[in-house]
This record gives structure tokens, sequence and C-alpha cells, in this order.
């Protein structure tokens, strides 16, 4: 399977969906969730599926009511319009990385195979996890590690890495395992390996860039009453989300009128966050982190 989408009947029932709506799913991966969308859309629904990797081309289906845009959904508002879409009812993102990506050795997303240290989402981008590695000043990569990876050592293994790639460049995954294995005991080796990994492939794909920038637009997009849907996997990014559904920016300042009312163009759906049933995470173990905030454009 491409990949088995998280949290999928709490996403389809929060958006809300209109037989007659339309809808964007911003990361269509495997089309799991679009899938679920399209079955509660009528004959006048419209859904459009965003993807930067040309390799979810191939889970398109065949529905006259979909359309694909091969684009990172940072450019989300500017697609709709050359569509002829001023205002859509529900956006949906699943943020993160597919089962996909990370069973593909090649694509260099995960430890537990060698292959190229890659982890472009997009084929055509230049920048990579091993450019990344070979060039960022060492102060650079230590802020990357801590900022994304939330990683206590970051600065040590920055170092490290600076130090490794003076004798050799990186260029396998093997070759920069084997510069972390010293950082991380066996009891936790896993967990701290994913995360610097994370770290590089929300670097590599400008992922924290691209959230601001859809969460700025949705608010542009969404029809009064539209549902906006995220779920997002890593602290930084549920962060974020909630900030911005609670404040209406990134920092999560609250703005106040003149009478002391908040003033946001969004509230939230669900006050707490939603998380996965103990069946899925069973059934589909890369779904435990998940967590999913739905708001509404007021």
């Amino acid at each position: 399977m491409y990949h088995e989408p998280a949290l999928l009947q709490e996403t389809i029932e929060g958006l809300s969906i209109k037989p007659d709506g339309t809808y964007v799913d911003v990361t269509f991966g495997g089309g799991g969730h679009s899938g679920a969308i399209l079955s509660r859309l009528g004959k006048q629904g419209k859904l459009f599926a965003f993807d930067q990797d040309e390799d979810a081309l191939v889970n398109c289906p065949e529905d006259k009511r979909f359309t694909f845009v091969r684009s990172n959904f940072r450019y989300l508002s500017n697609f709709l319009r050359y569509h002829g879409v001023a205002k859509v009812d529900g956006i949906l993102a699943d943020l993160g990385v597919s089962s996909h990506h990370l069973d593909e050795a090649e694509r260099g997303f995960s430890f537990r195979f060698d292959g190229q240290l890659d982890m472009r989402m997009n084929k055509q981008s230049e920048l990579t996890a091993a450019k990344i590695l070979n060039n960022y000043e060492e102060e650079d990569l230590a802020d990357l590690f801590f900022l994304y990876g939330e990683l206590r050592n970051a600065r040590r293994i920055a170092k490290t890495i600076v130090t490794a790639r003076r004798e050799k460049a990186f260029e396998r995954i093997s070759d920069f395992v084997e510069v972390l294995k010293p950082f991380f005991g066996k009891e936790k080796q896993k967990q701290d390996m994913a995360r610097v990994f994370q770290a590089l492939r929300i670097e590599v794909n400008h992922e924290m860039d691209a959230l601001k920038a859809l969460l700025k637009q949705s608010v542009e997009v969404l029809n009064p009453g539209g549902r906006l849907a995220i779920i997002s996997y890593h602290s930084l990014e549920d962060r974020m989300v909630k900030n911005f559904i609670r404040s209406g920016n990134i920092e999560g300042k609250l703005e106040k009128d003149f009478f002391g009312r908040v003033s946001t163009a969004l509230k939230a759906v669900n006050n707490k966050v939603i998380t996965p049933r103990a069946e899925e995470v069973e059934a589909n173990p890369r779904s435990r982190s998940a967590k999913l905030r739905i708001a509404e454009k007021v």
C-alpha cells in the first residue's frame, strides 16, 4: 500500500463535507483522504489535490470531479485562481512523510535502509540532505537539529558532522548513521535517529515555511463556515497550527480590538486535539504521533 491515511474517519467527519462543495487535499499522496472526500461528494462537487511528488500521479482517480495539481501546497491560492476557483469549502493537510517515502530506500527518508542522502519530496528540487550535511555551517546545522529535531545534543552532533566531512563527504545514509551512533544509546537510538532524519527532511523541503504559507492562505480561500483540517506529527507543526487557529498568527499573539475582543478568522471545532484510537495505532503504528486539529472560517 502506498500510504495508509491517519485519522481518516475523524478527518472526513471534521470537514463536514457538502455534496456540492469544493474541497482541497493539499497532501494527496496515496489518495486515501481524497478517495474518502470524493465518496461524499455529489455530481456537482469538486476536489483539487496537491502533491509535489511525481510518484503520486499513479494514484489519481479517473473522476471528472477531481483535479490534480503537481505542486507544493504553499502555492495553493495561485493554482486555485488558475483553475478559476475563488473560494473553497474545506482544506485538508496530512503533514509529514508517507509510508511510501519511508519504504523507498533511494529516496533517503529513513535510516532503516542504505541509500542516497536525498530526502526531496520534489525530485526536481536542488537541495538534498547530502548538500546540507556537506555545506551548512556548524552553527546552522546545530540550529536545525535543535529546532526541527528537538535534540539537546544538537551542537555536539553538528560539530562531529563538520569534522567527519573533512575526511569524506557524506553521500550515503550508512555513512551518516555511523557518525551518529555514538550519540545515542541503544534504548532510544531509533527514536533519536528518527529526530535527526526528521530535522533534515524538514530543512530539505522547507516544510515549516510551506506550512506558514498554507495557514495564511487558508483564511483567504475558505468560504465562511468552511473547514480546515490539519494532521501534524511533531510538536513544532502542531504548535504552529494551534497558535494560528487560536490567534490568527504563527506566534500565537492575541490581537484585540478597541473593546478588548479577540479578532480571529478561524475558530476551533475541536478544542482538544484529536489523536488516533488504540485500534488504529495497533493497525497502523505510524499513526501513533498523529494530531488532528479542525477549525472553521468565521
